[in-house]
């Protein structure tokens, strides 16, 4: 990475990520699940921009409504990495929210990861990927595959990652009119907790169950409208426990011709799924 390249008040992507499938293969003893999944990031993002301040203190420009500022995680993400370094340098972030929030999509775990990567060279802190994806864990499961950067197969909590390249394609996602709670799921009797493990090659052959789609759909209806009406143009799955879903296209044309149908009666987003973050190209 150049260090030359990152500026203060320069604008920083956080993208968004789907989970191709997600199997839950197990719980361990602290009540976290073991998962085997996929994830792809997407050209869907939100945007950070950094500002230097003189004071040393951490603020966030235009807190989102609902969310307390000390709870927001691009404010715990900076302030665990001056924590974690002794730093006593502050900053101003500016987010450009464009990711739905409890939708599935990552946005919170992406910009914590933006903010922990960019902040690093910002401030010249030189910690190591490794070290900031450890960083990462500890604000939420899904912060070390944005550090990361790259399509991944992850088992664990999510946290062991291996690089894999699944085909770059056009994606319809809709958002429907909910909040799932990733909690509330998780804790259902009747989840599956008990799945076989598969290997890459099955997923590439075609295994991209979410053993998440059941319990959502039966709690949360306007998923289950939403697969239905996503499924009349190409197979609807459920990304983490959603509430967004989403469907691939092999061509933007026939991605297109899906969205201006569906942006009728749902919040539609059009995007491409991509195996590189567009922050890691950033920084090369």
């Amino acid at each position: 990475m150049k260090q030359q390249s990152v500026r203060w008040g320069e604008r920083w992507p956080a993208p968004a990520k789907l989970n191709l499938m997600l199997r839950i293969t197990g719980r361990r003893s602290d009540g976290y699940h073991l998962l085997q999944t996929v994830f792809q990031l997407t050209d869907l993002c939100d945007w950070l921009t950094f500002h230097a301040v003189d004071d040393g203190q951490i603020y966030l420009d235009r807190p989102i409504p609902g969310v307390a500022e000390e709870s927001d995680l691009t404010i715990r993400a900076a302030k665990l990495l001056r924590q974690e370094t002794g730093c006593r340098q502050g900053v101003r972030i500016e987010v450009e929210k464009n990711l739905p929030m409890g939708g599935g999509l990552g946005g919170g775990s992406s910009d914590a990861a933006t903010t922990l990567v960019v902040l690093n060279h910002l401030w010249e802190l030189n910690l190591p990927e490794a070290r900031l994806m450890q960083l990462g864990l500890q604000l939420g499961a899904d912060v070390p595959v944005f550090v990361y950067g790259h399509a991944s197969w992850a088992e664990g909590i999510g946290e062991k990652l291996e690089k894999i390249e699944p085909e770059e394609k056009w994606i319809v996602i809709i958002k429907p009119n909910c909040h799932v709670d990733t909690k509330e799921i998780f804790s259902v009797k009747d989840l599956t907790r008990d799945s076989k493990s598969i290997t890459i090659a099955d997923f590439i052959a075609g295994q991209h169950q979410n053993d998440c789609l059941d319990v959502v759909c039966k709690l949360y209806q306007p998923v289950e409208s939403a697969l239905v009406d996503l499924g009349a143009f190409s197979e609807a799955r459920l990304t983490g426990t959603g509430a967004c879903v989403f469907a691939q296209f092999d061509s933007k044309e026939f991605a297109e011709q899906a969205y201006k149908v569906l942006v009728k009666k749902w919040r539609v987003y059009l995007t491409k799924g991509l195996n590189k973050s567009q922050l890691l190209e950033m920084l090369v």
